[in-house]
Parts: structure tokens; C-alpha cells; sequence
């Protein structure tokens, strides 16, 4: 019976796949606009990691609190993001055919273009997997949000990598496995995330915290 109690590892377990369950539903709502990425997906790390750190109470309203209150900043920042994104897969694209398309020292030139931008592309998924759960975080301007994900997400390579796989295994299995488990999608890939990346946005927060009392 105390396997099954509500203070057991694995009541508290299922609670918080129940949690992300719900959390995933709120993201997809909110994420509909599609403006409103930004908004939402740091309103899910916000809960997230409020779960995580044991300190939720009404998620609804944690996640609409921080929904609200970081609206204009995450939505700037998404549509930063969104716009280099596009830039970068179109590049991508037109390399690719280039590519294709030429032989010899043109070919040669075009694919080092295209390794370039692919490098591009993998500092933008860093800095997309660690930029939100710091503005769920952090209070900073918008520069700065930008210049410490990539910092803090190149020092902490290793849990970079993590937080993508953990995404990717997700995609994997929604797309080739098994499909319904997209009712936990982003919301079970931000609480694994959320408990990954816990202790390193304490300290980054702090680091933040004293390079704006140092500016100021």
C-alpha cells in the first residue's frame, strides 16, 4: 500500500505525468495563434519548473500569470527566432539545390556554404532549447536573453544535448511509434527539461541577478 501512497516516488511520478498532460493541453491552446509560441512555451516552463521545485499550486493559474506577464517579451523573441529560423531553413534549401545541381570547385564552394549554415542552424536550436526556460526564469531585456541562452547553453553542452534529445525521442515516437502520445508532447518534454536544466537556471539566475546590480 505505501508503493501506491499519494507520498510514494511513484504516486508523485504519475502526478507529474498527469501534470504535463494538462500543461500540453494548455501549450497547444495557447500556441494556436502561432504568435503566441513564445508566450506560451515560457508559460509551460514556468510551471514546469514551479512542479518541479515542488511550489505549484493552481497550475491554470501559474501558467496564465506567467502567460501574461511575459507575453510582449517572449513574443518579441519568438518572432526574433521565427524569422531566423525561416531564413535559415530557406538557405538550406537553396544550398541543398545548388548543390545538387553543380559539380566540380562550384559543388565544393556551395557545400562549404552549406556546412556553414547548417552550423548556424545548430547554434539556433541551442539557443530556441535554453531561451525560454530562461525568460520563465529571469527578468533581463531582450539582447541579453538572446546572448545568455547561447552562453549558458554552450557551457552546459552536455544538458543541451539532453534537452534536444529529449525532444527529438518525442518527436520520434509521435511521428513513427506511437501517435497518442502526443497528448503528452511538449508538456512531458518540458518537465523532463524543467528537472534538467533546474539547477542550472538557479545559478544563471543568480549570475543574472549580479550582472544587473553590477550595471545598475
Amino acid at each position: 500500500m505505501k508503493f501506491f501512497s499519494y507520498e510514494s516516488k511513484f504516486s508523485q511520478l504519475l502526478l507529474k505525468i498527469c501534470y504535463s498532460c494538462y500543461l500540453n493541453l494548455l501549450w497547444f491552446v495557447c500556441s494556436i495563434p502561432i504568435f503566441t509560441i513564445g508566450a506560451s512555451t515560457t508559460a509551460l516552463y514556468y510551471t514546469s519548473l514551479k512542479v518541479i521545485r515542488g511550489e505549484e499550486s493552481s497550475l491554470t493559474r501559474q501558467f496564465f500569470h506567467s502567460f501574461c506577464e511575459n507575453f510582449k517579451q517572449s513574443t518579441i523573441l519568438w518572432l526574433i527566432m521565427a524569422g531566423v529560423g525561416l531564413f535559415l531553413a530557406g538557405d538550406i534549401y537553396i544550398l541543398y539545390h545548388l548543390r545538387l545541381s553543380t559539380s566540380g570547385t562550384i559543388a565544393v564552394f556551395w557545400t562549404v556554404i552549406l556546412a556553414i549554415v547548417i552550423a548556424a542552424s545548430v547554434i539556433w536550436v541551442i539557443e530556441l532549447l535554453f531561451l525560454f526556460p530562461l525568460v520563465a526564469s529571469v527578468s533581463n531585456s531582450n539582447r541579453a536573453m538572446l546572448k545568455n541562452a547561447f552562453l549558458i547553453a554552450t557551457h552546459y553542452l552536455f544538458a543541451a544535448i539532453l534537452v534536444f534529445a529529449v525532444h527529438f525521442a518525442m518527436f520520434f515516437v509521435v511521428v513513427a511509434w506511437f501517435t497518442p502520445m502526443i497528448i503528452l508532447g511538449e508538456g512531458l518534454c518540458a518537465m523532463i527539461s524543467a528537472w534538467l536544466l533546474n539547477n542550472i537556471l538557479i545559478i544563471s539566475s543568480g549570475t543574472s541577478d549580479d550582472a544587473e546590480e553590477e550595471e545598475t
